[in-house]
């Protein structure tokens, strides 16, 4: 029986994934680059820091630091105007009588905002929030789900990770628990390879908590 869960933050509770996307592929067009926004959606569960190393080299950037500070604030704007939450997540999360954490590639700080502008910040006391600037080691290293299940004492065989990347699902398998993925964030487009999510350790891929709220019920 599922008695805890942990959930990844950036598309899987809230639909910012897409946002991030977006302001890559809006800096980059603004400055001669021939980019969509799908082109950045491999990116989705790695530190912005380690993207951003990413594109330096591949668009030749030189200044990387101004491209971080200027990507920042521009996640920070469409991040404070147009975050959502994953759809089906609230009603998922209203009905569950289990233990919610969230184990997460983002900071703490990032990650209480976020929750405060969905309005979900009663819902995951600062306790049930581990981000990466908590542990030694971010995605796919396991150390934050280590954390979550060490911290809490929870049992391996009741507790479940819910992911949206293939990163974040390797570091949810190399923990322990089962981890289910889940596609229903918008950098999940329609003919997205879900077998990045099986290939790194997901035992079942969902595209909707509707379909993924039966299936844990069934564990």
């Amino acid at each position: 029986m599922i008695k805890n869960i942990i959930f990844d933050f950036d598309g899987v509770i809230v639909d910012s994934e897409i946002l991030v996307s977006k302001a890559f592929a809006t800096y980059l067009k603004d400055r001669g680059h021939e980019v969509k926004e799908e082109d950045f959606y491999y990116y989705a569960g790695m530190k912005t820091i380690k993207v951003i190393d990413i594109l330096s080299k591949k668009y030749n950037i030189e200044n990387k630091e101004k491209f971080s500070l200027d990507i920042f604030e521009l996640v920070s704007k469409v991040y404070s105007k147009d975050l959502k939450l994953i759809e089906g997540f609230k009603n998922f999360v209203s009905n569950s009588k289990r233990n919610h954490f969230i184990g997460s590639n983002s900071n703490k700080d990032r990650i209480i905002k976020g929750l405060k502008i969905v309005g979900l910040s009663l819902d995951f006391p600062n306790n049930k929030i581990y981000s990466f600037d908590m542990v030694k080691n971010p995605k796919p290293d396991p150390d934050v789900y280590l954390k979550v299940i060490h911290d809490n004492h929870l049992k391996i065989n009741e507790t479940i990770i819910i992911e949206d990347s293939g990163i974040g699902v390797k570091a949810g398998y190399m923990a322990g628990p089962k981890v289910y993925g889940l596609t229903a964030g918008q950098h999940w487009y329609s003919n997205r390879d879900k077998n990045e999510l099986y290939d790194n350790g997901a035992l079942r891929v969902f595209d909707d908590y509707q379909n993924l709220s039966k299936a844990i019920k069934d564990l």
